[in-house]
């Protein structure tokens, strides 16, 4: 039988969502976490992964239980009890049985990422947002936004000596929000991301904002898929995993 985990949590102490050899994951919590409660080892496969300081207010998570579990598993139970068990910081909202072709990461059609910024020093948000100092013209910024969606192959935004079979990508949604006088987030929806994708489009749009590239230039940047001619990547705490849709 085969469940889906949704949770969120906050990456801040966490070396990403993945298990790593020398860090603490997200997975590797959530994975003691349901062996400790169901009592035999599980293992977990999430929609994907986040990098270290990378929060998620939305992830799910699949695991399979033989079948002699079959009827046995109270899933809202089963949530109270992980939320019992698992760190303050991450937190369970539903536990559900699928049916067994549904998977966590490739049967979901779409991811959505918001990089939060802002750009006055409050105390309040730096925690969970990009401080920003220069003057941005957030206007030019979104209509090189809405090139990427002109696009399929986000090569030059991928980590470099990442290990991906392709570098392909359908962007269906990409625009800079303002909340505030002094808060904005970029939100960016695809069926796919890459490894550091998203850090490294807010990194090079903010180029584009403070005049350094042109629009020209940014299709540039993109038609030539070479990582060393983006932009830098930005800091993880302000990245969010906010949707995923099945």
């Amino acid at each position: 039988m085969r469940y889906f985990v949704t949770l969120s949590y906050d990456g801040t102490r966490y070396h990403g969502w993945q298990i790593q050899p020398n860090g603490v994951s997200v997975q590797e919590k959530l994975q003691e976490a349901l062996s400790t409660l169901l009592r035999e080892p599980v293992t977990v496969t999430g929609a994907g992964r986040t990098d270290a300081g990378v929060h998620a207010r939305m992830m799910v998570a699949h695991f399979d239980l033989p079948s002699f579990h079959d009827g046995m598993l109270d899933g809202k139970q089963l949530a109270y009890k992980l939320n019992r068990l698992l760190p303050y910081d991450i937190a369970v909202s539903k536990v559900e049985a699928v049916s067994d072709d549904m998977h966590a990461r490739f049967s979901a059609k779409s991811r959505m990422y918001r990089y939060y910024v802002h750009t006055t020093k409050n105390p309040f948000q730096k925690a969970y947002s990009c401080e920003i100092h220069y003057p941005l013209d957030f206007s030019m910024m979104n209509e090189a936004a809405r090139l990427l969606m002109t696009y399929e192959d986000f090569g030059a935004f991928c980590k470099s000596g990442a290990d991906v079979k392709t570098t392909l990508c359908n962007v269906t949604n990409a625009v800079w929000v303002q909340t505030s006088a002094t808060t904005w987030y970029f939100e960016i929806r695809a069926n796919r991301f890459l490894r550091n994708m998203v850090r490294a489009v807010v990194g090079t749009l903010i180029e584009v904002g403070r005049g350094r590239l042109s629009l020209e230039d940014f299709k540039l940047v993109i038609e030539g898929k070479q990582r060393s001619d983006a932009g830098e990547s930005m800091p993880g705490n302000a990245l969010f995993l906010e949707d995923i849709v099945y």
